[in-house]
């Protein structure tokens, strides 16, 4: 039978975050119920608060997150009761066109559970990202559940379910970063600290943090970047060339998505050099380049899904890396919290706090 759990909702733009009584339903097929066991506050959360997503309120915040499978539906075989799972919210179809290209990290047709959690008085909530993790229990389709090693902390784990992977993915999966490269990253928060791990990961030898904050290029030196730029007292570009024998950076890597901050990455990469969008625009954004220079420089401009993850095959690798001592995913988590804390996080990651507060549940 169905049952009743605390989450956290956003029941109107801007409003403070409430804790709710939510109903989870029984899984139906190709569904399963996960018990959460930590979930981080990621900034898309804030988004969907401040109705920068869409405005179909009252959202059931939360996705980055790991717990145990509790409960399956009919026809699930991937996953079983007790499996300790990341949640990721692109679970691939294995059916659209990508797929059958062999290129199921850029599944067309990912897929959410079918059916609606609510509010006690039966009204549906949207899940963010189409999981709704600060919550003691969820309900989601069984392939945004992938299995990974349980000696891994939740804590941790679950920070590959979103930011963490976004900025990993981002350079390795994306930016294609090798041995030798260099790498100007620009935001150093969650996905851009992120981004500078999966280079440091992929053997780059100059790794470049851009940000406005000095905190903040202190964290990009503690997770490998070679050199900060701090782009309110000096040119980001002009500084990018100085350290790469004036020819700019191989790959860089906006994890910001703001149009003066994209130019910038434009400018500061190399001849034939990759550009990497994975900080996310609002829907008003536009930019304008220099058709010339956008011919001129070669190379490639794209933009980054999920860090282009598939999560059956990164999220175990990652976490057997962390297991290894080869990932440091503890220095991500400036601070466990509870669910009655999710609204206060927001505001310190306004602030510029915290790298990532996590509830732990």
């Amino acid at each position: 039978m169905s049952r009743t759990v605390q989450g956290v909702v956003s029941k109107a733009v801007g409003e403070p975050v409430t804790l709710e009584n939510i109903i989870v339903p029984d899984p139906g097929p190709g569904e399963a119920v996960v018990r959460i066991q930590a979930c981080g506050v990621c900034h898309t959360d804030l988004h969907y608060r401040e109705g920068g997503i869409s405005n179909d309120f009252p959202f059931f915040l939360g996705h980055e997150a790991a717990g145990v499978v509790d409960e399956v539906g009919p026809g699930v075989t991937e996953v079983a009761p007790g499996d300790f799972v990341i949640l990721n919210w692109r679970a691939v179809c294995g059916q659209c066109r990508s797929c059958l290209k062999g290129r199921p990290n850029i599944c067309f047709s990912t897929h959410n559970a079918a059916q609606k959690m609510t509010l006690e008085d039966g009204t549906e909530l949207s899940a963010a990202l189409g999981i709704g993790a600060f919550a003691e229990a969820t309900l989601v389709a069984a392939g945004q559940c992938t299995k990974v090693n349980p000696e891994a902390s939740p804590a941790v784990a679950g920070l590959l379910g979103c930011g963490v992977m976004a900025g990993i993915g981002a350079a390795i999966n994306t930016g294609g970063v090798g041995r030798g490269d260099s790498v100007a990253v620009f935001g150093c928060g969650g996905v851009g600290d992120g981004a500078i791990v999966g280079s440091k990961l992929a053997g780059a030898s100059t790794i470049i943090g851009v940000d406005i904050d000095d905190r903040k290029l202190e964290w990009a030196r503690e997770f490998g970047a070679t050199h900060t730029v701090n782009s309110s007292n000096e040119d980001p570009v002009e500084r990018i060339k100085a350290l790469t024998g004036g020819n700019g950076a191989d790959v860089t890597i906006d994890a910001i998505g703001l149009p003066h901050v994209y130019r910038q990455a434009f400018e500061a990469r190399d001849l034939a050099g990759t550009v990497v969008l994975v900080g996310v625009p609002t829907p008003d954004m536009t930019i304008e380049l220099p058709f010339l220079e956008v011919f001129g420089r070669g190379g490639a401009l794209k933009s980054s899904w999920y860090g282009d993850c598939l999560p059956s095959r990164d999220f175990p690798m990652l976490i057997d890396l962390y297991l290894q001592g080869r990932l440091d995913l503890d220095r991500f988590v400036s601070e466990t919290i509870g669910l009655g804390d999710v609204e206060e996080a927001f505001h310190k990651m306004e602030r510029g706090e915290v790298l990532r507060s996590v509830v732990v549940i």
